[in-house]
């Protein structure tokens, strides 16, 4: 059965191939993304979803930006929160800028959305609310205290309301990808990524369709009983 979804920075990495995923699954897909009008346009151009800029970090333009997906789909049944960033420094150089900007985006962010499409989830009685979180959320990370706090964050907040919506058929579930071969992972010298690669037990990186099928049966009507979960799809680094 197709459903409205929204996917938050669903233009590029990990949020594209969810995207791309979830058009598969015969969903109406929306995509959000913040600045990168070139790469947005090219996404449209190949997949035919339709994408949509705001900044996930300001309440009100997440407010006016589903309203705008609602009118030309219809209701948001699935939300995808994906969009993230990072402004990486260790903790004694790290900026209070740097600081509210992570957690804006990617705390704050999954808030503004969640709570622009919950009531409606509630009134309809049905709903399918999914977080991508992080490794890095479940371990910390050397010179990520901002990127770490937020992602831990967005767990308890994903436990929190599996808890409020299970009674009114919304589940709200978490997954934490490990170390991806998206665009920014492949950027990054030969030699690091080798180094990445040693420390995760399938001996490679992630590829972004992984992460998107785990998301593809948490949205599916086969998955109404998990709720409050958290899949790690990290290849074995790290086992919480």
């Amino acid at each position: 059965m197709g459903r409205v979804a929204i996917v938050t920075g669903g233009s590029r990495g990990i949020g594209a191939a969810i995207a791309r995923t979830l058009k598969e699954e015969g969903h109406q897909v929306a995509a959000t993304y913040g600045g990168n009008d070139e790469a947005a346009a090219k996404f449209t151009e190949e997949t035919g979803i339709k994408t949509y800029k705001f900044d996930v970090a300001d309440y009100e333009a997440c407010k006016a930006g589903i309203a705008k997906v609602e009118e030309d789909l219809g209701p948001v049944e699935i939300l995808i929160n994906n969009a993230g960033i990072t402004k990486d420094a260790p903790f004694h150089k790290m900026t209070p800028e740097q600081w509210n900007a992570v957690i804006n985006t990617n705390l704050t962010g999954v808030f503004n959305m969640t709570h622009n499409v919950w009531v409606g989830m509630r009134d309809r009685g049905f709903g399918r609310i999914v977080t991508i979180s992080s490794i890095n959320g479940q371990k910390g990370q050397f010179a990520q205290a901002n990127y770490a706090a937020s992602k831990a964050g967005d767990l308890g907040f994903t436990k929190t309301l599996a808890q409020e919506g299970a009674s009114k058929g919304i589940t709200v579930n978490a997954v934490c990808p490990g170390y991806i071969a998206t665009d920014m992972v492949m950027a990054v010298p030969e030699k690091v990524r080798d180094q990445i690669v040693a420390q995760i037990p399938v001996g490679r990186l992630g590829e972004p369709e992984e992460i998107a099928r785990c998301v593809a049966f948490l949205t599916s009507d086969d998955a109404g009983f998990v709720t409050g979960a958290t899949i790690s799809a990290n290849g074995g680094q790290y086992f919480a």
